[in-house]
């Protein structure tokens, strides 16, 4: 009997040290905040590790330099640059608690154990000829409604 307790109290003293690095990596992630600044020094964009855009900054000048639609895809880009920057941050914060061999930022978009095919969309399906509306029981009816 002796010897299940000691198993039992090994399997929770491993589930604790395994619980204290979870939280240990979601506070590490919950920190995450990336900035980049776009080429023209305009804008400025902050993202979270979830990729959530969480700051904005745009030079009182941005609105005279650039057309509207310019100054949205620098913005687009700015995004992207800082995404890029908070990925790469949250798969350092991961990595620790990754299995040898597992790429994290693979696990972080959520296709780690997928292959290349299965990343592919789906086609779209080609649209099925509906019967419902058909008549084939009488003769001089119209085929289609």
């Amino acid at each position: 009997m002796a010897d299940h307790r000691a198993q039992v109290e090994d399997l929770l003293a491993d589930y604790r040290r395994s619980r204290d690095q979870l939280a240990e990596v979601h506070r590490a992630l919950a920190a995450i905040s990336e900035s980049a600044t776009s080429p023209c020094g305009l804008v400025t964009a902050t993202v979270s590790a979830q990729g959530a855009l969480t700051g904005l900054d745009l030079h009182e000048d941005a609105y005279r330099v650039h057309r509207p639609d310019e100054l949205a895809a620098i913005i687009v880009r700015t995004t992207a640059a800082a995404d890029a920057l908070a990925a790469r941050a949250a798969g350092h914060a991961v990595a620790p608690v990754l299995p040898t061999g597992t790429d994290p930022g693979a696990l972080l978009r959520g296709t780690a154990d997928l292959s290349p095919a299965e990343l592919v969309p789906p086609r779209p399906a080609a649209e099925e000829e509906s019967f419902e509306n058909l008549t084939w029981l009488e003769p001089d009816s119209p085929r289609r409604p």
